[in-house]
């Protein structure tokens, strides 16, 4: 099985690459990537839409701060859902005033369609990847200081969000919302602060938020550096919490993206993806559930529910390309040599994920035991 694995590893790897040639590589594919105009002065605002296929959604923004590179990005999803069209755009004016960072790019998307779940549908992903994509292009921001916040119906949208696309995020922000059948283990590496008034009683949104507080605290207790959490139940307040909740936005703004985590935790929800960090699942499904971690040369399958192929994105800010990569599961080793970098590998990964700043130089793919 190896030496299959070793044989498709070099036919998909050429060119090759050495060390100084993928980083150069991967220096003019940024700079070709980051062209921006003027970028927006405080208090500029603007509207502007962007389309993943055939969906596009509109977007409300404001300038925070100096015009300056670098900037952090917010996107702020508002309340509704299943209500006539106006309902949703009053909703959408409510929260482009909601919150205001001390500095950075303020986003209010307003949600494609009108329905319930208008956050948690499956174009939402590449939508939410064009935003920031466009964002990074024209306006320089920061791509490790990407934050999701979001109000009742977008805080619905920020649970599911966050938890499939937590790799995106520096930090998330829940306010007042319901988490529907998503569960928290894909957080294990993204800042995720939850607000909820103690008072909150439709759709029993208390007792599941103190749920959820009881569930991360558990997670973290069991991951030592892993799911760092704030949970902050407002006892007085109800759904609406007087702004008690603004508090989120300074807190995110302390945390940035992990992009290569040391170890990563990936649960599938409904919507499947098919790379979370630097995780690759050739054959995504609903419920599949892995955990992996990497130390030095070596990359350990922890555990594998219903996934038999895995495939990992691989650089020298992780590991050294130039010296043997070992992957086991168990007491199996499922993998042992080098891996090439190539030039198709890092396109291919900045194609498939925002550009050059999530891309990787190499790539493995593993086939896992048949029994867990």
């Amino acid at each position: 099985m190896l030496a299959g694995i070793a044989a498709g590893l070099l036919s998909s790897s050429v060119p090759l690459l050495s060390r100084d040639d993928a980083e150069r590589l991967r220096g003019t594919m940024l700079a070709a990537e980051t062209r921006p105009g003027d970028l927006w002065p405080q208090g500029h605002e603007e509207e502007f839409s962007v389309q993943a296929g055939s969906s596009s959604m509109r977007c409300w923004s404001k300038a925070f701060g100096p015009a300056m590179p670098g900037r952090p990005l917010v996107i702020s999803l508002h309340g509704g859902g299943s209500a006539p069209p106006q309902v949703n755009d009053q909703q959408w004016r409510n929260q482009q005033r909601l919150y205001a960072p001390a500095n950075g790019v303020y986003v209010a998307p307003r949600a494609p369609t009108d329905a319930w779940d208008m956050w948690h549908q499956a174009p939402m992903t590449p939508l939410i990847d064009a935003l920031i994509a466009k964002m990074a292009r024209e306006q320089a921001i920061d791509t490790d200081r990407v934050y999701l916040m979001g109000y009742s119906a977008g805080g619905d949208g920020v649970y599911q969000l966050a938890t499939r696309m937590a790799d995106r995020f520096g930090a998330a922000a829940m306010m007042a919302g319901h988490p529907n059948e998503t569960k928290p283990d894909g957080l294990r590496n993204l800042p995720f602060t939850l607000h909820m008034g103690g008072k909150d009683a439709a759709f029993d949104r208390a007792r599941i938020a103190q749920d959820w507080s009881d569930k991360l605290d558990a997670l973290a207790a069991a991951d030592p550096g892993g799911y760092p959490h704030l949970v902050v139940i407002h006892p007085d307040k109800g759904h609406w919490m007087d702004r008690e909740d603004a508090v989120a936005v300074p807190w995110m703004a302390e945390h940035r993206r992990v992009a290569r985590p040391d170890r990563v935790v990936w649960l599938q929800d409904d919507v499947v993806e098919s790379r979370f960090y630097w995780l690759e699942n050739p054959d995504p499904r609903p419920g599949q559930r892995v955990s992996v971690s990497r130390q030095g040369q070596e990359i350990r399958v922890e555990s594998a529910e219903g996934v038999r192929r895995l495939a990992f994105l691989l650089d020298d800010a992780m590991l050294d390309l130039d010296r043997p990569v070992r992957v086991t599961m168990g007491d199996q080793v499922l993998f042992e040599g080098l891996v090439a970098r190539s030039a198709g590998t890092l396109r291919r990964s900045a194609n498939d994920r925002g550009g050059a700043a999530s891309a990787f130089t190499a790539a493995l793919q593993v086939r896992l035991p048949d029994h867990e």
